[in-house]
C-alpha cells in the first residue's frame, strides 16, 4: 500500500464490506431506518479521523502514518488535525446518539439538522481548501474519497427534513398571541437581535479583511489580530468567504424573523447553521493556535485573549439562537 491506488482501492473496499454488512444486518432488526447505514458506516470514519489527529499530534504512532502520506497529505495541516479532532469527537458522539434514538423509536431530527450543517461546513471548506490552496498539487486519487461526504449528506439531509417535525403544546390562539408581542415585550429576542446585530458586523469585516480591503483596520487586523487569515493553506480565506455570502445573509434573515414572529423556517435553519458555525469556529480557532502552522500564521501571544473571546462569542450566536428556537418555536 505504498501507492495511492491500491490505498484508495482497499478503502473503497472496506468501507463497501462496512455498508454491506450493515444492511444485511439491519435488514433483520428493528433498525428500519434508511439512515442507520449512513450513521454506522460514518461513525467508523469518524474513529479513522480521530486515530488520524491524535497520531499526527505524537499521542499515538504507526495506525495512519502510510494513509496519510500517500492519500491526503493535506490531513497534516492543522485545519486537517482540527476536521478530524471535530469528526472523532462530536461527529462520533452525534452518531451514538442518533443510532440509540433509533433503537428507542425517538426523534432525531434536531440532532440530524445539527450534524448536517456540521458536515457539510467541514467537508465544503476541506475541499475547496484542497483545491485551490497550496496542497492542490499533492492532489491523488485518494481525494475522491471524500466525495461520499458531499452526495450522502445532501441525501441525508432529504430525509431529516422530511421527518415531521414536534409541534408545541399550544393553541392557534396562544401562538397568534405570542406573535403580536412587539420585540420589547420579548427581553430574550432583543438580546438575540443585538448578539446578531455584532456577529453580523464582525462576519462582513473579516469578509472585507480577506478580500484585501485598503482601509488601514483590516490591514492591522489580518497582520497583528489574525494572521492565520493569510495562510496559504486556503481554508481561513474560503471559510471566511463561505460566512460572508452565506452564513451572512442567514443572520439578516434570523433578525427579521425575530422582529416579525412567524418564520416557520427559522427553527430547522438555525439548527443547521448552528452546527455549521460550531464546526467552523472550532477548526479556525485551533488551526490559528495550533503549533502544525507556520510560526508568521499564529496569532499572537499578545492578542490571544482577545482572539478567544471574540471567536467564541461568535460561535455562540447561532447555538443561543437555536436554542431559542427549539424551546420556544
Amino acid at each position: 500500500l505504498s501507492h495511492s491506488s491500491p490505498l484508495v482501492l482497499t478503502v473503497v473496499l472496506v468501507l463497501a464490506g462496512l455498508v454491506s454488512i450493515t444492511y444485511f444486518l439491519r435488514a433483520g432488526s428493528y433498525f428500519q431506518d434508511p439512515l442507520f447505514c449512513v450513521f454506522v458506516a460514518f461513525s467508523f470514519t469518524s474513529a479513522v479521523d480521530l486515530i488520524i489527529s491524535l497520531e499526527e499530534d505524537g499521542f499515538v504512532s504507526g495506525f495512519a502514518e502510510v494513509y496519510v502520506r500517500e492519500g491526503e497529505p493535506y490531513l497534516r495541516t492543522a485545519h486537517g488535525i482540527m476536521i478530524c479532532y471535530w469528526d472523532g469527537l462530536v461527529h462520533y458522539g452525534l452518531y451514538l446518539a442518533m443510532i440509540t434514538a433509533m433503537s428507542q423509536r425517538k426523534s432525531y431530527r434536531s440532532l440530524g439538522l445539527f450534524w448536517l450543517g456540521s458536515l457539510m461546513m467541514s467537508i465544503v471548506v476541506f475541499l475547496l481548501g484542497n483545491l485551490i490552496g497550496k496542497y492542490s498539487s499533492d492532489i491523488s486519487p485518494a481525494f475522491l474519497l471524500n466525495v461520499p461526504y458531499v452526495l450522502i449528506p445532501i441525501w441525508a439531509g432529504v430525509k431529516l427534513f422530511q421527518q415531521p417535525r414536534a409541534l408545541p403544546c399550544l393553541t392557534a390562539e396562544q401562538v397568534a398571541e405570542e406573535q403580536r408581542k412587539w420585540l420589547h415585550q420579548r427581553p430574550q429576542d432583543v438580546v438575540l437581535v443585538l448578539l446578531l446585530l455584532l456577529v453580523a458586523a464582525f462576519t462582513f469585516f473579516r469578509g472585507m479583511v480577506i478580500l484585501d480591503c485598503p482601509a488601514d483596520s483590516c490591514f492591522e487586523y489580518i497582520y497583528q489580530h489574525e494572521p492565520y487569515l493569510r495562510d496559504p493553506v486556503a481554508y481561513p480565506k474560503v471559510q471566511m468567504l463561505l460566512y460572508l455570502f452565506y452564513v451572512l445573509p442567514f443572520f439578516c434573515l434570523c433578525i427579521y424573523g425575530l422582529l416579525r414572529p412567524g418564520c416557520s423556517w427559522m427553527p430547522d435553519w438555525s439548527l443547521v447553521f448552528a452546527g455549521a458555525v460550531a464546526q467552523a469556529q472550532f477548526s479556525h480557532l485551533g488551526s490559528s493556535l495550533h503549533s502544525r502552522t507556520p510560526f508568521p500564521y499564529q496569532t499572537p501571544e499578545d492578542v490571544w485573549w482577545s482572539f478567544l473571546i471574540t471567536n467564541v462569542l461568535y460561535a455562540l450566536g447561532p447555538q443561543l439562537l437555536a436554542l431559542r428556537c427549539l424551546r420556544r418555536p
